[in-house]
């Protein structure tokens, strides 16, 4: 969540279901930062600084105040413990941001000329992260699987195994979506502050370029001057050595744009690979519905089978019983004749 600009008071939902906040380092700027991403979104990008403090105001829930983004985050956790581990890392890379400043402050301290620092201001560079990411606020994920007792039941049909395996096969696929899906959330972020860079990058080679290109104008001036005393060669050596700096920063700096290009296109391979799974699991779904109505077919005639059979022992029954009755009948029939055949002789 986060404060209200115009209030001041109450708070605003940023996401609408739970999300993964993480700590992240950046090595260039040197600082720590707080991000979650709600799909490609970043709903919290916010840099640690000595003078934060993290507020536990629950058990379940924390808050913190960031001066430079004007505003105040809160998070609410599925548990206390997951409360208390988030307070404790916010400590530490807090703790860690004071002496990264310190230690700035100290080679800023150091630094012997302005000739010798870069005319370009700081580099953004991708964001390495710090921790495992904090599990889900608001809530959990969990995965049960289950696996049938196989040895207790008859050996089923053929079409009973095929329908058998058909879940197993629709949660592979689905796994496995998943897992890209969270693929592409992390590849997109990771792009986006790419791109973010990348356009800062290109003002910097363009202020890189014309920096070299008056220093070029100023070295040619020097020549040009009948009386060199030694400051004017040494200003030269050191002008020499800022271009060569320059320039190797521009032969770093196309190979990191060639890097975001590679990664570029194995976030494209992922998509494709995302397309194709989806087009598979709904093959699937689409051969198990088949599967069940066929199943339920079955069930249905083996139904009626069994009540026609039930209908046919019925009959038998009475059939059986209507002829006992006429050898009843017909024994005491014999018999009255036997005594009559008796009496007459």
């Amino acid at each position: 969540m986060s404060i209200d600009p115009n209030t001041k008071k109450n708070w605003l939902p940023t996401s609408k279901h739970a999300v993964t906040v993480s700590y992240f380092y950046d090595s260039t700027r040197n600082v720590y930062r707080i991000i979650s991403l709600d799909g490609t979104k970043a709903i919290i990008n916010s840099t640690i600084s000595p003078n934060m403090t993290f507020t536990k105001t629950s058990q379940k829930f924390g808050q913190w105040a960031d001066s430079r983004a004007n505003t105040v985050y809160g998070l609410g956790f599925s548990t206390e413990h997951h409360l208390s581990k988030f307070a404790e890392k916010f400590a530490e890379y807090k703790e860690a941001a004071r002496l990264a400043k310190e230690k700035s402050q100290e080679k800023m301290e150091m630094a012997t000329s302005p000739s010798q620092e870069s005319p370009g201001g700081e580099l953004s560079s991708p964001l390495t992260p710090v921790t495992p990411p904090m599990e889900n606020i608001n809530g959990t994920d969990e995965i049960c699987d289950t696996t049938p007792n196989s040895d207790s039941r008859p050996e089923p049909s053929q079409n009973a195994l095929a329908f058998a395996h058909s879940p197993a096969m629709t949660k592979h696929w689905e796994a496995e979506l998943e897992a890209l899906k969270g693929n592409n959330a992390k590849l997109t972020a990771a792009l986006l502050e790419s791109t973010a860079n990348v356009k800062q990058w290109k003002q910097q080679l363009a202020a890189y370029q014309e920096e070299a290109e008056r220093l070029h104008k100023r070295v040619t001036e020097l020549e040009c001057q009948s009386n060199q005393t030694p400051v004017i060669k040494s200003q030269k050596t050191e002008l020499n050595q800022t271009i060569e700096e320059l320039e190797n920063t521009l032969r770093d700096k196309e190979e990191e744009m060639e890097k975001l290009k590679e990664e570029l296109e194995t976030m494209n391979d992922l998509m494709e690979q995302k397309d194709t799974l989806t087009q598979k699991l709904e093959e699937t779904e689409l051969r198990s519905r088949v599967l069940e109505e066929q199943l339920a077919g079955a069930e249905q005639r083996l139904e009626e089978n069994q009540e026609e059979q039930e209908n046919f022992r019925k009959s038998l029954r009475t059939l059986l019983e209507l002829l006992d009755g006429k050898i009843f009948e017909l024994t005491e029939l014999r018999d009255t004749l036997a005594r009559l055949i008796e009496e007459a002789s």
